[in-house]
């Protein structure tokens, strides 16, 4: 035969146990749920005793008798007793919907009957939270500092728990977040560490648990998925349920209540303090926020008079705001901060309205519901002092007295670290001053000490210290000698000042103006040689070249600094052909390279020209000595060639302004050919202009340095430039000289003007 084998007695044995635990554990939980079933209905029973003014049987028949009529169950009925009677948040929650009102009270009763907080947020859990779709509740309890502490839980592991006991201020969480910003907050599946994650990876909600203005702690309940829309029923009960589990971790609030021993404690640790002292305590208003602090103890700092203005006398009872009006000028707000967060309050230097001087160090604790409020008054005098010691560690200066009658030798704290040593060691005497300097300093270090022992007199002096520890310091002394009334003298005062990180940077200065002082020297003979250069090369600026019916006039204006010296050229000269050159050119730059770039340029021209070639290919071929054969510079140019006899100018321009003809009165510049800079492009291409001129007409050529201004474009300088071109001349000298004095430019660079009249 073939079939399932027997279990073995012992397994028998094993499933039987298992299986009374599990019977065993539901009747448990049975009996729980009835027994809070039946407390709601006792508490409402107990009051329809009251009211009806019946005895207990008679009252439970009522109770019965309502839930026939009605068709609904005792709970129910119980639950609707208990909302109209009492008036709170958990009736109000429920007002709306009979199932949750029951929900609510039933959990109400645990919670109250609850051993501990424990017990408290699995009744929770059970009886409010998992009809609503929540699968498990974490009650947290506030600790001095912002700390969180694991109260209570429910659907946790109590390894998830353990793990979670204690939550350190600072440390970012979803009750944190609600801690420290005093409202319910819903929490979307986020990044946040909290409690039960990732394995409830749902969403959530906090809020704290307030009583009396006190925030007890926060209530954390988790869903297994992402929440739906919120409506505001459901947040009433779970405000209710907030404040019902504050009630767990905190007797109820009366302003009149005894106190406990951890108040008695609280006021001995503000007997012992060495400061002014209150322990104070909210007094709440309808509302149960705190209108008010009474004064629950005052230490001996204050009764004695000490620390508190007389306008303000503070007894045990007294209402702070009432006795000391002050305090509400920020303190009340830090106060209700405190005493709502348990988050303490340190501040330096607060106005502070119940002091003398209207400012003090502020401290203020929670402990239990009571708060402790410690200030410190600034004294003026030690401030004052403070920031003198301050100053003097930062200017690294120390002083010293030297008593005449008594011999005693007093240093500070600085002074001693200047010298190297400990401020147990003797102080150094200033006679003695000569055995701790460089050797060189000797003589120096005499003439100082006669002055102010002998001759006592004001003295200062500089010199090197060598300190115990082998460190080498530059020091500064200056000292004084006190006398009294009758002339004697009294004291000799002064200070040290370790000045030796200012010597080395006087010694690098030193160096760099030494340094900077050659190369100015250096660049100045670069400046004059490139200025000589320029001035041997160009032709004189003054006086009338005559050649083949034409006359010409030229001049030149170099740059007022010696440093700008330029690359601007000109020329003019009769070429074998008969022909007249005429050219002015402006290499980039300025200095030497400049300089010799303009002999090149202009010598290269000037040979080029006597092949006979057109103004297009004579700047063509300087292109490519710019572009290979002067180290690539760059420089605009135009180049002309005039033939008398036809009285024809051809020309061509490299990047240059046009030049200016001005016949019979008027004047207009040439029109533009194409060309680009010189030394720009290897192949460059120009254009060819040609014009036929008259006699009496005037051809004026120049360079950019004649117009350039900042505060205007260069067209506008151009048109400028026409203007004053077009005035009457009795010479063509006078002509240039005129366009020299009142074309304005500001750009302080080299000029050259070329003017030629057709005779």
């Amino acid at each position: 035969m073939t079939g399932h084998p027997h279990p073995a007695p012992d397994e028998r044995g094993l499933e039987r146990l298992v299986a009374t635990v599990e019977r065993l554990r539901r009747e448990a939980e049975r009996a729980r749920r009835e027994a809070d079933d039946r407390a709601l209905i006792e508490l409402a029973t107990g009051v329809l005793v009251e009211r009806l003014g019946c005895g207990p049987a008679q009252a439970a028949g009522q109770l019965t008798t309502l839930a026939a009529k009605a068709g609904v169950s005792r709970l129910e009925v119980a639950a609707d007793v208990l909302r109209a009677v009492a008036g709170d948040r958990i009736g109000a929650a429920g007002a709306a919907d009979p199932e949750a009102a029951v929900r609510l009270r039933v959990a109400e009763s645990a919670a109250l009957g609850a051993p501990d907080t424990q017990a408290a947020a699995a009744g929770l859990l059970e009886h409010a939270l998992a009809p609503l779709g929540a699968t498990a509740v974490a009650v947290w309890a506030t600790e001095p500092g912002g700390a969180l502490i694991l109260a209570g839980y429910a659907g946790f592991t109590a390894e998830e728990a353990r793990r979670w006991r204690h939550v350190p201020p600072g440390v970012l969480t979803p009750a944190g977040r609600s801690l420290t910003e005093r409202r319910m907050i819903w929490h979307p599946d986020s990044s946040l560490p909290a409690i039960g994650r990732p394995a409830s990876a749902g969403g959530r909600v906090t809020v704290p648990m307030t009583a009396a203005g006190r925030q007890l702690g926060v209530l954390e309940i988790c869903w297994p998925h992402d929440l739906p829309p919120r409506p505001p029923r459901i947040e009433r009960q779970i405000e209710s349920l907030a404040e019902l589990c504050a009630h767990t971790l905190d007797a109820p609030y009366a302003a009149h209540a005894p106190a406990t021993p951890a108040q008695t404690e609280i006021v001995d640790l503000a007997d012992t303090l060495p400061d002014p002292a209150l322990v104070l305590r909210a007094h709440p208003d309808a509302d149960g926020e705190p209108a008010d602090f009474l004064v629950r103890h005052v230490n001996e700092r204050i009764t004695a008079g000490d620390g508190l203005l007389e306008a303000y006398p503070l007894v045990s009872g007294a209402r702070l705001l009432e006795a000391c009006p002050p305090a509400a000028e920020g303190l009340f707000a830090r106060l209700e901060h405190v005493h709502a967060t348990g988050e303490p309050f340190r501040a330096e230097r607060m106005p502070f309205g119940l002091t003398t001087t209207g400012v003090a160090d502020v401290s203020i604790t929670r402990h239990g519901d009571s708060l402790l409020l410690v200030w410190r008054e600034h004294d003026e005098g030690a401030r004052l002092a403070g920031l003198l010691e301050h100053a003097q560690r930062l200017g690294r200066i120390g002083g010293f007295e030297e008593n005449a009658l008594t011999g005693q030798i007093t240093w500070n704290a600085q002074l001693y670290s200047l010298y190297g040593l400990a401020p147990g060691d003797p102080p150094i005497p200033l006679e003695r001053l000569r055995d701790h300097a460089h050797p060189d300093d000797e003589v120096a270090l005499g003439r100082f000490l006669r002055t102010v022992l002998h001759h006592r007199r004001f003295a200062a002096t500089a010199f090197r210290l060598q300190r115990p520890d082998g460190v080498a310091r530059h020091m500064r002394v200056v000292a004084e000698p006190v006398f009294g009334p009758d002339g004697r003298l009294m004291a000799v005062r002064g200070a040290y000042q370790d000045i030796s990180s200012q010597h080395w940077t006087e010694v690098a200065l030193a160096v760099t103006r030494d340094q900077l002082a050659h190369t100015e020297e250096q660049s100045a003979a670069r400046d004059r040689l490139a200025l000589q250069l320029q001035q041997a090369i160009m032709p004189p600026s003054h006086g009338r070249i005559d050649s083949l019916g034409l006359r010409i006039a030229v001049r030149y204006r170099p740059a007022q600094k010696e440093h700008l010296v330029g690359g601007d050229w000109y020329d003019a000269v009769a070429l074998p052909s008969r022909q007249v050159l005429l050219s002015v050119g402006d290499v980039a730059g300025h200095g030497v390279e400049a300089a010799t770039g303009m002999v090149v340029l202009r010598n290269a021209l000037r040979g080029l020209a006597a092949t006979g070639a057109g103004p297009a290919q004579l700047l063509s071929w300087l292109n490519q000595v710019a572009h290979h054969l002067a180290d690539r510079m760059t420089a605009t140019a135009v180049c002309g060639l005039y033939d008398p006899p036809t009285r024809t100018l051809r020309w061509a321009r490299a990047g240059h302004l046009p030049p200016i003809l001005l016949r019979e009165g008027d004047g207009a510049e040439l029109a533009l050919v194409k060309g680009p800079l010189l030394g720009a492009f290897t192949d460059a291409r120009y254009e060819e202009g040609q014009v036929q001129v008259q006699a009496g007409d005037t051809l004026l050529m120049y360079t950019d340095g004649l117009i350039e201004r900042r505060d205007h474009n260069l067209r506008h300088a151009q048109d400028r430039l026409l203007d004053i071109a077009r005035r009457p001349a009795a010479t063509l000298e006078h002509r240039l000289d005129d366009l020299l004095t009142h074309c304005n430019s500001d750009t302080d660079d080299d000029t050259c003007l070329i003017g030629v009249h057709v005779t």
